[in-house]
């Protein structure tokens, strides 16, 4: 039986794996029927378009809502946001194929 309240490795490990692939699909993928290649190709070159070009960039605005899920206390989130963040840019590092 999972216990009810997860510990703060299990939930840091399951928002780190949320941001990576929320991330990856925002900032490197066409999505399914090509819905984020659409609303990329709507938002354009502008600043709302930078913000899903880059994936480190895109990382931080996806980690900043998951962070909720990790802390306990309120205070802790920002740290929680920068650090799940870092978690999704060492993933795509080690998972991207360098071409």
């Amino acid at each position: 039986m999972i216990s009810q309240d997860l510990g703060f490795g299990v939930r840091f490990a399951l928002a780190s794996l949320a941001t990576w692939r929320m991330t990856h699909l925002l900032a490197e993928e066409d999505g399914p029927a090509d819905a984020v290649a659409r609303v990329r190709a709507r938002l354009g070159d502008g600043q709302a378009g930078a913000l899903i070009d880059c994936f480190q960039c895109t990382s931080v605005w996806v980690a900043a809502p998951l962070s909720a899920t990790v802390v306990r206390r309120r205070r802790h989130a920002p740290v929680a946001w920068l650090a799940l963040s870092g978690a999704a840019c060492l993933l795509e590092r080690l998972t991207h194929d360098g071409d």
